[in-house]
C-alpha cells in the first residue's frame, strides 16, 4: 500500500507540471500496487488521479468513467475523503463539458458538506465550481461574489492555488461586465506570480488566456493574438486538447479582427467546432456559433 501511495505523489507531481506521459505510467503503477496490496482506498486515490489527468487531457467521458469508479471504490474502502475528491471531480468534469443542470446540485452539496467540515481548501474549490457555473449561465454578479469570496477564504487558509483561480474569475467578471481591462490584467499578474513560483503549468496556460480575453474584450487586438499564440503553444506542451482548442478559437478571433480572409476564418471555425465536439464540449457548437456571429 505504500509503493502505492508513493506512486500516487509522484503521478500527481507529473501532472501538476504538465507531464502528461510520465504522470499516466505513476497512476496506472499506483493502482497495480494497491490492486495487488488488496487495499481499496489507494485503488480510489490512483483512479481519481488518472481521471483527473484524463479531464485535464481533454479525455472528458474517459475522465467521467474512472472517477465513477474512484467514487465507488472510496465508498466500499470507507475512505470519505477520496469519495469526497472522486465527487468533486466529477463534478467539475460535468461543468467543464457544459452539462450544468446535471452538476450544478452536486457542486452545492459538496459546498454544504465543505463548510460543514471546514475544510477551506474544499470550500474555495466548491465556491470556484459554482460562481463559473452562473458566469457561464449569465449571472455574473452572484458569480462575482462567490469568486471575491473564495479568493478571501483561500488567501486566510494560505491556499495559494486556489487564490489564483480565483483572482482569475474575478479578472473574467469585471473585465466582461464592466470594461475594467486595467484591473483585470492587475488580477490576472498577481495570480500569473503564484502560477510560476508553484509551477502550475495548466493554471498559467488558461491564465494566459484569460489574459488575451481581456485583451480581445479592450480592442486590442494584436496584443491579444500574441498572448493567444503563447498559451496556444502552453496548451500543445502539455498535451492539452481543451485548453489549446478554446485558445485556437480565441485566435482565430483575433486574426479575424486584423483583417484576415473571411474563407479561412470559416474553414478554422468548422475544424474548431468538430475538435470542441470530439473532446465533448457540450457547448461547442454555442461557442462556435457566437464566435461567427461576432465576426
Amino acid at each position: 500500500e505504500e509503493v502505492a501511495r508513493s506512486g500516487l505523489a509522484v503521478a500527481e507531481a507529473h501532472r501538476r507540471l504538465g507531464q502528461v506521459e510520465e504522470a499516466d505510467r505513476a497512476w496506472k503503477a499506483s493502482y497495480r500496487a494497491a490492486r495487488s496490496a488488496g487495499a481499496t482506498g489507494a485503488m480510489a486515490w490512483a483512479l481519481w488521479s488518472g481521471g483527473t489527468l484524463a479531464r485535464q487531457r481533454g479525455s472528458l467521458r474517459l475522465a467521467f468513467r474512472l472517477l465513477w469508479l474512484a467514487a465507488e471504490l472510496g465508498k466500499r474502502g470507507g475512505d470519505v475523503v477520496a469519495r469526497g475528491y472522486s465527487l468533486a471531480g466529477l463534478a467539475e468534469t460535468g461543468r467543464i463539458q457544459g452539462d450544468y443542470e446535471t452538476v450544478a446540485t452536486l457542486h452545492e452539496q459538496l459546498l454544504a458538506e465543505a463548510r460543514a467540515r471546514g475544510e477551506a481548501r474544499h470550500t474555495v474549490w466548491a465556491l470556484e465550481g459554482i460562481a463559473q457555473i452562473h458566469r457561464n449561465t449569465g449571472q455574473l454578479d452572484s458569480a462575482l461574489g462567490m469568486f471575491e469570496e473564495a479568493a478571501v477564504l483561500a488567501g486566510d487558509a494560505d491556499d495559494r492555488r486556489g487564490r489564483a483561480w480565483a483572482l482569475r474569475g474575478i479578472a473574467d467578471i469585471v473585465s466582461l461586465r464592466d470594461g475594467a481591462t486595467e484591473r483585470a490584467l492587475g488580477l490576472l499578474a498577481e495570480a500569473e506570480v503564484t502560477c510560476r513560483e508553484m509551477k502550475l503549468s495548466s493554471a498559467l496556460a488558461y491564465n494566459h488566456k484569460m489574459r488575451a480575453n481581456v485583451l480581445f474584450r479592450a480592442g486590442r487586438y494584436e496584443e491579444a493574438r500574441e498572448v493567444y499564440e503563447q498559451a496556444l503553444g502552453e496548451f500543445r506542451a502539455m498535451t492539452e486538447p481543451r485548453g489549446e482548442a478554446l485558445a485556437a478559437l480565441g485566435l482565430v478571433k483575433a486574426r479575424a479582427r486584423l483583417g484576415r480572409d473571411r474563407a479561412d476564418t470559416a474553414s478554422e471555425l468548422d475544424e474548431l467546432r468538430g475538435r470542441l465536439s470530439r473532446i465533448g464540449l457540450l457547448n461547442a457548437r454555442e461557442m462556435v456559433e457566437k464566435a461567427y456571429a461576432e465576426l
